[in-house]
């Protein structure tokens, strides 16, 4: 099991949050803790790196859509990126791909 790490940065279009490790039912309150902290403006996008993240079960995949939810209230917009093929496999499986921007890379998320 790998702990989750979150880094936070700012890019021209939003925040961004680099996950790393695990993103699961023992640590998704990180997560969520790391959301809340965010201040999202209208028109921003907040990144999800997704780049170094191993797992994602769906405490985490819960945690996406609360994401998603909270950006959308305040009229912004939330973007994964760098998914690793084993977990975009599964937000195809359950239809998150259509819910979510996904970008090949962080770079290509962060230009205005």
């Amino acid at each position: 099991m790998s702990p989750l790490k979150i880094t936070a940065r700012d890019a021209e279009t939003g925040p961004v949050l680099e996950l790393a490790g695990e993103l699961d039912y023992a640590n998704v309150a990180e997560l969520h803790t790391a959301l809340d902290g965010l201040a999202l403006r209208p028109g921003q996008c907040l990144v999800l790196d997704m780049s170094g993240l191993e797992f994602c079960d769906s405490s985490g995949i819960t945690a996406l859509i609360a994401a998603r939810s909270n950006a959308q209230a305040v009229e912004a917009d939330v973007a994964l990126a760098a998914v690793p093929p084993n977990i975009l496999r599964v937000l195809r499986m359950v239809g998150l791909d259509q819910m979510f921007t996904i970008r090949p890379d962080v770079e290509s998320s962060t230009r205005p």
